[in-house]
């Protein structure tokens, strides 16, 4: 009895339904086998379709669709597995064994039922998740194809917030991405660049023929605001294409600024950066300034707290957040390095481990964090070329004075061909 008690076990475990073929209910065990075949079959495709062309497979479950008639099969998987689980114990007949080995069989038991069952449940609820997540963020249909051999997403960090009116873009980047080895180039511009300027095919040509230009208070990242309350006629199919009118306004300033075309663009909400960094367990940084948190005084003299300096510190979202935004006792430029330092962190948290594990609430982070005009058809390329990212690290020009690019007097020329430089070294 005890030795066919461990063989249900182990065969209802490890192939549901085969424990009630062999001594109970044998319409369940036909049903549970078929379904267990069904999802063998599947994985046996899967990973062959991996195998063969990975993008093929990352397309399927990037569908929302897709992910979501998955995750609703998942979980009836996984009931069907908790029911001949707990059939199996039935005929298991545990109250004719004697001994140590009843109470043996019975937590086994409930440790295999409860760790199949959840597992099962938690993949579906992953592949749900996925499906929201994807459908909330990427709107857009079709596809993007690459410009002399590059993707080039502007990526802008906002600054909306109950104590500000409208939107500020916070950090201006441009993600050169080589469509073939996924080496990236990343430009950083000044949140305060002057003097910006507008090719003749831009709708700001008409408003702005000699530029964006009058002294400090046309800065590049001032731009957005100003199109909003003034100029969203300009744009009228900005909406339709998952953008706004103030975002397509700074994808022309930035293509004046630097030759490049933008592909597309990713509009990060700064403040949903510190749940992002909370989903994914912290990040390390290697403070080498004392920062303030939170108050309005140049030396700092009435912040809530500090950033110690330290290499290697474990930051929660909160601090991780505050590194990257810090305003005073330092100035924009070192802002800029920092928030370039935090985007490398977050990169290089990122792990397949990582994301299974905190899956669900990375995905509802996502919902809040981003907005985008990728098409979905994309996601598949980007992943892919993210991962080669990865392994490569990101190359990065700041057009700062320390580089000997002034924002206040910007040289164009020389913008444009350091950038034309390193795009021609990352390829």
């Amino acid at each position: 009895m005890r030795k066919r008690a461990w063989w249900l076990l182990i065969l209802g475990g490890f192939f549901p339904g085969t424990a009630q073929i062999l001594g109970g209910n044998r319409r369940l065990g036909r049903f549970a086998i078929r379904f267990t075949l069904i999802n063998v079959g599947l994985v046996a495709l899967a990973t062959l379709v991996f195998f063969i062309n990975r993008s093929w497979l990352v397309s399927l479950v990037t569908v929302p669709f897709i992910t979501t008639v998955l995750g609703w099969y998942l979980w009836f998987f996984g009931a069907l597995f908790a029911l001949v689980m707990l059939d199996a114990l039935r005929l298991a007949q545990l109250g004719r064994i004697v001994g140590r080995s009843r109470w043996y069989l019975l937590g086994s038991f409930l440790v295999v039922g409860v760790l199949g069952t959840s597992s099962i449940v938690y993949a579906g609820n992953i592949s749900t998740a996925s499906a929201s997540a994807i459908g909330s963020i990427f709107n857009q249909g079709g596809g993007t194809q690459p410009i002399d051999g590059r993707y080039n997403i502007l990526v802008l960090g906002s600054d909306a917030g109950s104590d500000r009116f409208g939107v500020r873009p916070d950090s201006i980047s441009i993600f050169s991405i080589s469509a073939t080895t996924g080496k990236v180039a990343v430009i950083g511009i000044p949140r305060g660049l002057e003097k910006v300027p507008f090719s003749a095919d831009s709708p700001l040509w008409k408003v702005y023929p000699n530029g964006w230009n009058c002294l400090n208070e046309c800065l590049i990242n001032a731009l957005y605001k100003n199109v909003m309350d003034n100029h969203q006629e300009l744009y009228p199919d900005a909406t339709k294409r998952g953008s706004t009118a103030g975002v397509e306004a700074t994808k022309d300033a930035v293509e004046g600024v630097t030759g490049l075309k933008i592909s597309s663009y990713v509009m990060v909400e700064m403040n949903a950066v510190t749940k992002l960094v909370d989903a994914l367990g912290g990040v390390r940084l290697n403070v080498k300034v004392r920062l303030p948190i939170g108050g309005q005084a140049d030396d700092g003299s009435d912040a809530r707290e500090w950033i110690e300096v330290g290499d290697n510190q474990h930051m929660d979202g909160y601090h991780a957040l505050w590194y990257a935004r810090s305003r005073h006792t330092t100035s924009d430029f070192d802002r800029m390095r920092r928030q370039k330092e935090v985007q490398a962190a977050i990169l290089k948290q990122v792990s397949p481990e990582v994301i299974f594990t905190n899956f669900q609430k990375l995905a509802e982070v996502g919902k809040s964090l981003v907005t985008t005009d990728i098409p979905k058809g994309m996601i598949p390329t980007y992943l892919e070329l993210a991962n080669k990212a990865k392994k490569r690290g990101l190359k990065v020009l700041d057009l700062v004075p320390d580089k000997g690019y002034h924002p206040g007097n910007p040289d164009y020329v020389a913008i444009r061909t350091a950038v034309t430089k390193i795009v021609s070294e990352n390829k």
